[in-house]
């Protein structure tokens, strides 16, 4: 493959117009029958994602969680190899084939940078490691231990469980590890390990590949001084985000669990040496054509997060804001949450979106409730994929897989291998993509490496292409009709609340020559919706299979949980 053969149609901004999709390889498709997803068994199901035909889901990118080499402690983000494929997935071979196989169907494809730190088995940290002295010794980050107790060198901890410091019998230094201890992270100040980094970048987009999405990239650059980080009791200074009343409980959000720390993470993230990295990679991303990036940056203040596209647009393309996640169900905390992000972006900048990924809790089994759980997920999937900015979805999101809760014994994430039952870990959102009814879901003729996830009968692939009233069917619909409408892809945001009830949000989505106003009701009850100021409005699309298109007055009627997209004349 060569570098051109990615700018497809010509379109450089190409990502602005596309619809992500999160596949996390392990889980997806198993081709050679041992239980674990594979590159091969990706590639025989493109046509499911996108075979340029509305029978397709219509995907334009795929962003795939990594399938380096790598020993697993981390299920692929603690790589060993970052230019080589771990042989459980494939080879570098079935890697060009997918990459080709995917541009024949005009699907873009995004790989997992994940270079805050290395795997402990990858040759740069062994080497490291050999000696005080070894070249590669300042490739990582080691200090000698305070105190005659020989103390870790400061008091910060990890981000799953436990303090960010291991001791290294060999050498008689601490090395610091922002995860596990088998994830040592990587030093940043020194510009080898920038030019190495920059190097692996060069090798994937030389392939063909089309971006990268960059796993932590806050917490690349520590404060060279290695204070102590301050109390949470006696540091916290909460600023921006969401307000507490719109925030859903911390138990139904992340899976990475925080609450061991009790200290404020002030000097091992977010320090401002990490945009001059940022901008190093944005120059490599430029001088080739067409690619794109999305960062991973956590923080509660959004003027933190929105600094991370830099002063000029020169560092991230995109951004997660994952807020949206964090959202109660209330009409007005997703609208509030919405137009914070969309007050702090800086000029020319675009939002990236998704309502679930490898480290949540499902999206359906957050929200959903049992009696309308569908209802739901019909009305997510109507805001996500028309909010201002590039939505990515998760595997399975589209068949409204929920939220697997694992025996001890079937778990595999470390964190809830350790923390179980305080904390199950993220394995239940990670279960096998289901593509039909029966032993292996379609997924796997042998064991799977996780069990399958709940409601399998209803919630599967083959059951919902042929019911034309199946959210599949739905996110199909979208999709496409997204493709074709400007104002969706391209045009301006503006929320909408005289003459709306509280618990509806509606917003205006405006191009050039179009005009569409998405309406969604959070509320069990129906609700009258008045338009007076904005036109016409006629139906393009409703979430309720039920409500037929077609125009209709300024006066609109929402059934309970349904999401309408008009057109206004």
């Amino acid at each position: 493959m060569i570098a051109d053969n990615r700018k497809m149609d010509g379109v450089e901004d190409w990502w602005k117009r596309a619809v992500f999709y999160q596949i996390y390889p392990r889980s997806y498709k198993d081709s050679n029958h041992d239980g674990i997803g594979d590159l091969p068994g990706i590639i025989a199901q493109l046509d499911y994602l996108n075979d340029g035909t509305d029978q397709s889901l219509g995907i334009d990118a795929i962003w795939f969680s990594p399938f380096f080499t790598s020993p697993d402690h981390d299920f692929g983000y603690d790589v060993a190899d970052y230019c080589d494929i771990d042989p459980r997935y494939g080879t570098l071979e079935d890697f060009d084939r997918l990459l080709e196989e995917a541009h024949k169907r005009e699907i873009r494809v995004m790989l997992d940078l994940v270079v805050n730190h290395t795997s402990d088995q990858h040759p740069w940290f062994m080497e490291s490691r050999s000696s005080r002295d070894n070249p590669k010794r300042d490739w990582y980050i080691w200090k000698e231990g305070r105190g005659k107790g020989n103390r870790p060198p400061n008091n910060w901890r990890n981000n799953f469980f436990g303090r960010a410091w291991n001791f290294d019998q060999l050498t008689g230094q601490y090395y610091l590890h922002s995860f596990l201890k088998e994830q040592p992270d990587l030093n940043w100040e020194n510009q080898a390990v920038r030019e190495a980094v920059g190097n692996v970048i060069r090798f994937w987009l030389d392939r063909g590949v089309d971006g990268f999405r960059l796993d932590v990239a806050h917490i690349y650059c520590k404060d060279q001084q290695f204070r102590d980080n301050p109390s949470l009791l006696r540091g916290l200074n909460r600023v921006g985000g969401l307000a507490p009343a719109d925030r859903l409980p911390l138990a139904n959000i992340m899976k990475k669990l925080s609450l061991p720390e009790l200290q404020v993470r002030k000097y091992n993230q977010h320090m401002p040496e990490t945009h001059n990295v940022l901008k190093e990679f944005r120059r490599i991303y430029d001088s080739y054509p067409a690619v794109t990036s999305v960062g991973e940056i956590v923080a509660d203040d959004p003027e933190l997060i929105a600094s991370y596209y830099g002063s000029n647009n020169d560092e991230l393309h995109m951004n997660f804001y994952f807020e949206l996640l964090q959202c109660r169900w209330k009409a007005g905390a997703f609208r509030r949450c919405i137009e914070l992000w969309e007050k702090t972006l800086p000029a020319g900048a675009w939002p990236a979106y998704t309502l679930s990924n490898h480290d949540v809790v499902r999206a359906l089994s957050r929200y959903g409730h049992d009696r309308d759980a569908d209802k739901r997920a019909r009305l997510l999937a109507l805001m996500l994929l028309t909010l201002r900015g590039t939505p990515f979805v998760y595997y399975g999101e589209e068949i409204g897989m929920k939220e697997a809760l694992l025996p001890k014994e079937k778990l595999k994430d470390p964190i809830g291998v350790k923390w179980y039952p305080l904390h199950r870990g993220r394995d239940g959102c990670r279960t096998p993509m289901q593509w039909k009814a029966g032993c292996g879901a379609g997924f796997s003729t042998a064991e799977t490496w996780l069990p399958l996830g709940p409601e399998l009968e209803q919630r599967n692939v083959q059951k919902q292409q042929s019911d034309s009233h199946s959210l599949l069917n739905l996110y199909k619909q979208l999709i496409w009709l997204r493709k074709t409408l400007p104002a969706l892809y391209e045009g301006s945001y503006r929320s909408i609340t005289d003459g709306i009830a509280e618990d509806c949000y509606c917003y205006l989505r405006q191009a050039e020559d179009q005009a569409l106003v998405i309406c969604l009701n959070f509320s069990s009850q129906q609700r009258q919706i008045i338009l007076s100021d904005l036109g016409q409005p006629q139906l393009l699309f409703s979430t309720s299979p039920a409500t037929a298109k077609g125009g209709i007055g300024q006066s609109l009627t929402l059934q309970p949980y349904e999401g309408c997209l008009y057109a206004l004349k």
